[in-house]
């Protein structure tokens, strides 16, 4: 057994990409002017920021964004915002996770920026979860979207175990990833399996959590 392979949640550091205040959630665009849909994006990054900065189990946490204005949300939340003009989704978390790597990060979880029942509680239930998974060769972990087929939240450690593959229906891919690096892959109940894409989401969030507009 490789000892670098280990799984080590002592030094979690959060990775939150968020593409802007302004640009993400076009998908709502149809059902939210732009204000609206700017103050839902607000709040669901501030209650995300709030739940990194407070849980027990995070050391720290990056926001990469293409929007100097989520950057500087971010600082004022006690996180590093990284401003990246990365050419997709991935590519971004890779410029946060190398971050977190220097930082002295041993296991980064990346937490979307549209997870509506984002809070200290259930970052840290998630992360004590993983961390009384038994993972000598590395641990992957995740939480799906409520259809079961996307990935809302993903926990590796190390840090570097496998490439990311947010986008579509990405839960199948992580696991491929993950068993193809010898790695312990295990999905977690959580309710972070809500997010917030379509209107259809926005309805069920509302519903379980109540008004997201701040």
């Amino acid at each position: 057994m490789d000892p670098a392979a280990r799984a080590d949640l002592s030094r979690t550091w959060a990775v939150v990409p968020i593409r802007g205040l302004d640009t993400a959630k076009t998908r709502l665009g149809e059902d939210l002017d732009p204000e609206e849909r700017r103050s839902l994006v607000a709040e669901l990054l501030r209650r995300t920021l709030v739940a990194t900065r407070d849980a027990r189990w995070i050391e720290g946490a990056i926001v990469v964004t293409m929007d100097p204005a989520a950057a500087g949300l971010a600082r004022s939340h006690h996180a590093i915002g990284l401003v990246e003009r990365a050419p997709g989704l991935n590519e971004a978390i890779e410029a946060a996770r190398s971050l977190a790597v220097a930082r002295g990060a041993t296991a980064v979880v990346v937490l979307p920026a549209d997870l509506p029942a984002a809070a200290p509680e259930p970052v840290d239930a998630l992360v004590e979860q993983a961390a009384a998974v038994d993972a000598p060769d590395g641990l992957v972990a995740l939480v799906t979207d409520r259809h079961g087929l996307g990935t809302n939240v993903l926990l590796l450690s190390p840090p570097t175990l496998i490439e990311t593959a947010f986008g579509g229906s990405s839960r199948r891919e992580h696991e491929r990833r993950a068993l193809a690096a010898a790695a312990r892959y295990v999905e977690l109940d959580s309710p972070l399996s809500l997010d917030v894409d379509t209107a259809a989401d926005l309805v069920a969030a509302e519903a379980a959590l109540g008004s997201l507009h701040g």
